[in-house]
């Protein structure tokens, strides 16, 4: 190919630009002459953006979350504990679980069917791409368990850190908190007893006076969970108590693994702490002791019978007995005897007329022969007990009881005493045919029936489950049902006894009897958040500032978001500014070095 070749040099390159090109004042004056077309733009999808936070981006503190709490009084006043502090941090308690971005599943392990409802809750969960955050027993005293993995668990003591593991689950994260509090080397009864709470009930606070026991039965599970035995000082519950009156209760229950081991791990006792709480009780409302073993209450008989006739306190206390057998007692480690639990029983049946005894029954443990299940049916027989919690024996994993083989045809049982394997008569079905046995047995006598014609005072507190009539209890703490009039709810009233069933009486008002109104507070109403502490509103910034001590507060949702936002936003910018200003100095210090 032949080389270019030119005949002409150019001195600039502006000679290669031809007469008839433009020149470039031309070209500038034609750009006046171009309209721009302007791009349509979706407003509603701009705006939508515009207050929406980007995909990426997770704000803590306005989301819906769902709570389930499965299993007795003292896990229920954990849930309520930390439903009133992510209530009182902006969240938003909701009673829909399709709604809720994330649930709060707060567990039982004393049962398989409680953790089997817990198992199908997660799943479930998951199932609907719901955020999910484990509390109670079950996480707490397996947390590896395979259906776990992954997922986020507050422990039992660590309550008052919900909020914390609620954030970072939000935020995509998986948190486990199960460790134990302590003071000085010491355990201590759990997280602090004046938290924010959201009461189930707004007449009713739930007080748990000591968490775990001393016992090592060989079926229990809880005890893996909850521990040992470690006690709320006095002077904590008693306040707690006098804040629970302030806010409107007219009940209190004390609540614990075992009450009657109260005190023993920090020197004093049960009795002692009654006495000083009948102190702060008003008058109109009343105060429920929670269960209590055996050995403890032996010690204190004298007392509790005296506390147990307080026109204060409930002539109610819930002695389990779980076999009337000697010889299952001992496999079950229950550290007493069958004539402990009737010396019990007939002492306060004595220096307490007409006291409600409840009691706890296990059918079919490993080892229970006919003659053992025989001595509990003549012990039921005997008392006639009014209330009898009737449990078929459930291994629970990682329990003594549950290392003993457990096969469908029959069950082989491991003496703790002889160290001998020997067979036992105990099978799969006779378990459920001697529950039902027992069953026909308890609803073979009504308790009530003698008491028709009485005229009693009792305490409004709850409407039936059938929503027909108000529930509420009297001096023995049995449920009488009245007539659902509002201005009953929370108060004592006289009412005559007309009829009675297996479980209730029913009551006419008297007509010319006065409504006792208990001298405490307006009670809350439902869903309020109590007892917001000093450091509850330090962190949620000023807008608190002006909430009462003692009264609950009922927050504008909108507007509490809002304010965490805002805050949060502070927050965000004062960090970076501090990066900023370190990056800068650096950066200065690094300059003035090289140019020294």
């Amino acid at each position: 190919m032949p080389s270019a070749s030119c005949d002409t040099l150019l001195d600039d390159i502006e000679d290669i630009v031809s007469q008839g090109d433009l020149k470039p004042q031309d070209r500038h004056s034609a750009r006046k002459h171009v309209v721009p077309k302007a791009r349509k733009r979706n407003t509603q999808k701009y705006l939508q953006e515009e207050n929406s936070p980007p995909s990426d981006s997770t704000i803590p503190g306005i989301q819906k979350i769902w709570m389930r709490t499965w299993g007795c009084s003292h896990n229920n006043s954990d849930g309520e504990y930390m439903a009133g502090q992510l209530a009182a941090y902006g969240y938003e308690i909701t009673e829909n679980a399709s709604d809720a971005d994330l649930w709060l599943l707060n567990s039982c392990t004393v049962k398989n069917p409680a953790e089997d409802h817990f198992r199908n809750s997660i799943k479930k969960a998951q199932e609907e791409n719901k955020k999910i955050v484990l509390a109670g027993c079950v996480p707490q005293a397996q947390p590896r368990q395979d259906y776990l993995k992954g997922l986020s668990i507050i422990g039992v003591q660590q309550i008052d850190r919900v909020v914390e593991v609620v954030e970072e689950t939000i935020k995509g994260h998986s948190v486990r908190l199960l460790g134990q509090k302590k003071d000085n080397g010491k355990r201590l009864g759990g997280a602090r007893l004046d938290l924010p709470k959201i009461r189930k009930n707004p007449l009713i606070e739930i007080i748990s006076i000591n968490t775990g026991c001393l016992n090592a039965c060989t079926y229990c599970k809880t005890k893996h969970a909850r521990g040992n035995l470690a006690s709320y000082p006095i002077d904590e519950l008693v306040e707690r108590a006098r804040q629970s009156f302030q806010e409107g209760v007219c009940e209190i229950w004390l609540t614990s693994e075992d009450t009657g081991a109260y005190g023993r791990d920090i020197g004093t006792n049960l009795p002692a702490l009654l006495w000083q709480l009948v102190e702060v009780i008003p008058e109109g409302a009343m105060l429920r002791l929670g269960m209590t073993n055996p050995p403890y209450i032996l010690e204190h008989l004298e007392e509790m019978a005296k506390i147990l006739n307080h026109p204060r306190v409930y002539a109610f206390l819930h002695i389990p007995v779980q076999s009337a057998s000697d010889t299952v007692l001992m496999e079950m480690k229950r550290e007493y005897c069958v004539a402990d639990f009737k010396r019990v029983v007939d002492f306060l049946k004595e220096k307490v007329p007409g006291i409600t005894l409840a009691t706890d029954i296990i059918c079919g443990f490993p080892g229970e022969t006919d003659q053992d299940f025989q001595e509990t049916v003549k012990l039921v027989e005997e008392y006639k007990f009014p209330s009898l919690f009737i449990n078929q024996f459930y291994p629970r994993p990682g329990t003594p009881a549950a290392k003993i083989p457990q096969v469908p045809a029959q069950v082989y049982h491991f003496s703790q005493n002889t160290k001998v394997l020997h067979v036992c008569l105990v099978k799969e079905k006779q378990k459920k045919q001697r529950t039902k046995d027992l069953s026909r047995v308890f609803h073979s006598y009504n308790p009530y029936d003698h008491k028709i014609g009485e005229r009693q005072q009792v305490l409004v507190t709850e409407e039936s489950f059938d929503s027909k009539f108000y529930v509420a209890h009297n001096r023995f703490y049995e449920q009488v049902l009245v007539p659902k009039n509002p201005t009953f709810m929370g108060k004592m009233i006289e009412v005559d006894i007309y009829d009675s069933g297996k479980h209730f009486m029913k009551g006419q008002p008297v007509s010319d009897a006065k409504v006792y109104t208990p001298s405490i507070s307006k009670p809350l109403a439902k869903g309020e958040v109590s007892g917001l502490t000093e450091d509850f509103r330090n962190r949620l910034g000023n807008h608190l500032s002006v909430v009462p001590h003692t009264r609950a507060v009922r927050r504008d949702p909108t507007s509490s978001r809002m304010a965490l936002r805002l805050q949060r936003l502070h927050q965000d910018c004062t960090l970076r500014a501090s990066v900023g200003l370190a990056l800068f100095a650096l950066l200065l210090a690094f300059l003035v070095k090289v140019y020294n």
